[in-house]
């Protein structure tokens, strides 16, 4: 179904509308119930593409497209089924089709509680440990030990585990977007999180073994100290 794009002034709000509601706007030709649809899932369709490509700038390009594709296929969406998953599936095809042109290989998918609000945001920050500069820095460290870790799954795992785990997609829900049976969804998902483990737990093996470690600038300035304060007399052996 073909349509033409409306200037986003003449569109309604779309704030609270379903994604139903937004899909039938945006295939009237609403860009406003459109740009709506993207703001709400680009996370979910980033991540998903990111699974397939390992690129950040290949992945945005990638979802640029699926989405300018899902724009002229709007008027094919059935309001019976979930926007989300349907657009997914034309992300994963628009991330499997950059890697066949680029003659990579491509591995088929388819084989309440409210607490009160600290007035003083500067008092919150000094009260919560975990928002101390050095935790913060130590959790963008975790974050990019765990993502580069997540490239590293087998291309068969990777996906599954990014919308289970990371968008946290049910089990039905990964399988219809996947086009997967749901018992293969829950076995590539434990071995996906069984290789991340064994992956991690190297990792901080080797992160252990490097702990408190004097080598470089550190272990320079404490010989230094010790030389010169013998150089300069200040110190004599003990007999």
């Amino acid at each position: 179904m073909s349509h033409t794009a409306s200037t986003p002034d003449a569109a309604p709000e779309t704030g609270g509308a379903s994604d139903r509601e937004l899909a039938a706007r945006s295939a009237q030709g609403d860009t406003r119930a459109f740009a709506a649809i993207m703001r709400r899932h680009n996370q979910l369709l980033f991540r998903t593409a990111r699974s397939v490509l390992k690129s950040d700038s290949e992945t945005e390009d990638a979802v640029q497209e699926a989405y300018l594709r899902a724009w002229r296929a709007i008027g094919t969406f059935r309001d019976d089924a979930q926007l989300s998953t349907w657009l997914v599936r034309i992300v994963i095809n628009e991330a499997l089709g950059r890697l066949r042109r680029r003659g990579a290989q491509v591995i088929q998918l388819d084989g309440a509680h409210v607490a009160d609000v600290d007035p003083d945001p500067a008092s919150a920050v000094a009260d919560d440990p975990n928002l101390q500069p050095e935790h913060l820095a130590m959790r963008e460290e975790l974050r990019l030990l765990m993502e580069r870790r997540i490239d590293r799954l087998p291309d068969a795992y990777r996906t599954v585990f990014m919308l289970r785990a990371v968008e946290e997609m049910s089990v039905a829900q990964t399988a219809i977007a996947l086009a997967l049976p749901e018992a293969t969804v829950r076995t590539r998902f434990f071995r996906a999180r069984s290789l991340l483990r064994e992956g991690l737990s190297r990792d901080m093996d080797v992160a252990l073994g490097d702990a408190f470690s004097f080598d470089g600038a550190r272990c320079d300035r404490i010989v230094a100290g010790v030389l010169s304060s013998l150089v300069n007399g200040r110190e004599s052996p003990r007999s």
